[in-house]
């Protein structure tokens, strides 16, 4: 598999510290590959996502090692191995690596990192998740978080030992249940949840899913989720281009405090007809419909076609249309295709406040990041 340039998808990314003057412990790496040994030798792009935590000022190192080491193993291995089996290792061995580096440090005893990763192979999306850093699918006007937070307060909510009324405020709301670097490799959840009536086996099922025209596929760290809603994240993603949109969002979790880093991921599907607006197939096509109209044309002048007659016609002459579609035009669906599985109903058009400025300032992060 060879890492290219450019990616197949665009693909927006930013990260802010936050305002509490914190160190920003979140990385992420954009990686677009060529899979030589795929079928059409695949376009793929893999999207990783770490927020560090614990260990002294460490949290930064453990979201270091795990992004690197999971797009090396990818890189390594994706073209032969199964897309969620690849996944499993590469988090799996980011966890040895980040707990083998803390054995070796007292400084960084202790340190961590969750993770969501996305791979997408041509237009089919693989997940897989460590901790409270989200996934989410935007389609049709909806939201859906696809990744389900591994935290004490989730897990109380589904075993409904609280309600998600008590959940508001309460202390253990940021007690992470699995991350990378603990002693034994964590259990990497693969489940790509799209309804929440789905048993465990149907949201791994979903795994592969085809990503349609306009949809667009978000990660997040919590300090983004904390303090904006899935209603307002939506609200602001289907109103502004993606980079307007990823900059409002971290303006307004700032707003409200910032007090954690904040880390956005954006990845949008065009249109297929936008993949072949470049085509010299399509310039072909224009040269030969040119060359046919033009001997049409010659045809009917050298038979007197165009010659003013004698007498009035009384039969009505059929006029020559002719319409050349140029390379570049798109062609825009008629609808937007139903959701696979009757999973969400589209929100309701969510208002979007303009927070007060804010003197902070907006800087991508660069660690292992491919623009597209």
């Amino acid at each position: 598999m060879r890492r290219i340039q450019h990616s197949h998808l665009p693909v927006t990314a930013l990260t802010h510290p936050g305002m509490r003057g914190k160190n920003n412990e979140d990385r992420y790496g954009v990686t677009a590959f060529r899979m030589e040994k795929a079928p059409e030798r695949s376009s793929a792009l893999l999207a990783v996502l770490c927020d560090g935590i614990g260990g002294h000022r460490a949290g930064e190192v453990a979201a270091e090692i795990a992004v690197n080491r999971i797009s090396a193993v990818v890189s390594e291995e994706g073209d032969t191995t199964p897309p969620l089996d690849v996944l499993q290792k590469a988090i799996s061995a980011a966890s040895r690596d980040i707990y083998e580096q803390a054995q070796g440090n007292h400084h960084q005893e202790g340190m961590g990192a969750t993770c969501t990763c996305a791979w997408i192979i041509n237009r089919r999306l693989y997940l897989a998740s460590v901790g409270d850093t989200r996934a989410y699918l935007l389609r049709s006007g909806g939201i859906r978080q696809l990744t389900t937070d591994h935290t004490w307060i989730r897990e109380a909510i589904d075993k409904g030992l609280i309600t998600p009324d008590q959940a508001e405020g309460h202390p253990n709301t940021h007690v992470i249940r699995r991350f990378l670097g603990s002693a034994q490799p964590p259990e990497v959840d693969l489940r790509l949840r799209l309804d929440n009536r789905e048993s465990d086996e149907e949201a791994l099922a979903n795994q592969g899913m085809t990503l349609l025209s306009d949809d667009m596929l978000l990660l997040c760290s919590d300090g983004l989720t904390d303090l904006v809603s899935d209603d307002e994240i939506a609200g602001a993603l289907y109103s502004q281009p993606a980079e307007e949109a990823a900059e409002y969002l971290i303006k307004l979790a700032n707003s409200r405090g910032g007090h954690d880093n904040i880390t956005l991921v954006i990845i949008q599907v065009p249109h297929q007809a936008s993949l072949k607006r470049k085509s010299p197939a399509g310039w072909l096509l224009v040269g030969v419909l040119i060359i046919a109209v033009t001997g049409i044309l010659t045809s009917l002048w050298l038979n007197g076609a165009f010659e003013k007659p004698d007498e009035p016609i009384l039969t009505a002459t059929p006029t020559l249309h002719v319409t050349l579609q140029l390379p570049g035009s798109l062609v825009t669906p008629s609808s937007s295709p139903a959701f696979p599985t009757s999973t969400f109903p589209p929100l309701p058009t969510a208002v979007v406040t303009t927070p007060p400025p804010q003197p902070a300032t907006i800087t991508p992060w660069p660690t292992n990041t491919r623009q597209p």
